[in-house]
């Protein structure tokens, strides 16, 4: 398995947090892999093979490129052969903004009309070619083209960074405070820019913080982890934890151990666990 990432250029890390490559073997026969929900929204463009979604007793084809939303739940994809992905890691009250677009509901748009979808020819030549390095970049170009069209969003940017630095523990009233808002304001505008309120967010910034430390550290005290990311006690963070993964912190830490041993030590993104 082939892992890169490309940092955004400094003026628009308030709205995408990174570019990343994932290149992998999957095998003759489909394989299935979850993805877990997170507190980002990502823009995948995949190659190389087909990639479908386990839905409702069906499996249906994505499109490249297509949108992964804020998740409420873990999903399942199926591919074979070798899978090639370039994903954008966005800031979910900022990419449909950047997008142009009506925020998602369910999580995931399994099409997409867009002007992005022509970058799609290009980057398959590029990786055809080995090029990921140029795969990254033009699409890093696009968004910031993209950005220099848009008037600046101080409020969301605010709430945002007040967001990240507290790792989705601070009350709706101390966002609003740092975005220099009414709790009202802030909401409306949440919702308008991302299709959910800021608590919604914030919750799923905490599992995020969760699921990432007991991936590199599965021995990490989940009781100490609780407390150190506000959660009211251990039980609160499991409820939480189970929420979204179906699993326990506990259960997901012991998976962990073996896990990790088929993916790079810092990638959960996209790829966190598979199964034949």
């Amino acid at each position: 398995m082939q892992h890169l990432e490309l940092q955004p250029p400094v003026g628009m890390r308030d709205r995408i947090q990174g570019f990343w490559y994932l290149e992998r073997d999957f095998g003759s026969e489909p394989s299935a892999f979850e993805v877990l929900p997170d507190g980002n929204a990502e823009v995948i463009f995949y190659f190389g093979t087909e990639l479908t979604l386990q839905q409702g007793g069906q499996r249906e084809l994505m499109p490249s490129p297509f949108i992964v939303g804020l998740l409420g739940k873990t999903v399942q994809f199926y591919a074979k052969g070798r899978l090639k992905i370039i994903g954008v890691k966005c800031y979910p009250w900022a990419v449909y903004e950047l997008l142009n677009l009506t925020p998602i509901k369910d999580g995931l748009a399994s099409s997409l009309s867009h002007p992005i979808v022509s970058l799609q020819h290009e980057m398959a030549a590029l990786l055809e070619q080995e090029k990921i390095a140029e795969g990254l970049n033009l699409v890093s170009n696009w968004f910031v083209e993209q950005q220099s069209l848009l008037a600046d969003n101080p409020l969301l940017a605010k709430a945002g960074k007040a967001m990240l630095q507290s790792k989705g523990s601070l009350p709706v009233t101390a966002v609003a405070e740092a975005a220099h808002a009414t709790v009202r304001t802030l909401e409306r505008k949440f919702k308008a820019s991302s299709g959910h309120t800021v608590k919604d967010v914030a919750v799923l910034m905490r599992f995020e913080q969760v699921r990432d430390r007991l991936w590199c550290a599965p021995d990490t005290p989940i009781a100490g982890l609780a407390h150190e990311l506000g959660y009211a006690d251990q039980s609160h963070l499991n409820r939480e934890f189970k929420r979204y993964s179906g699993m326990t912190a506990a259960a997901f830490a012991r998976q962990a151990k073996v896990r990790r041993a088929s993916f790079a030590d810092d990638f959960v993104a996209i790829v966190l666990s598979s199964q034949v």
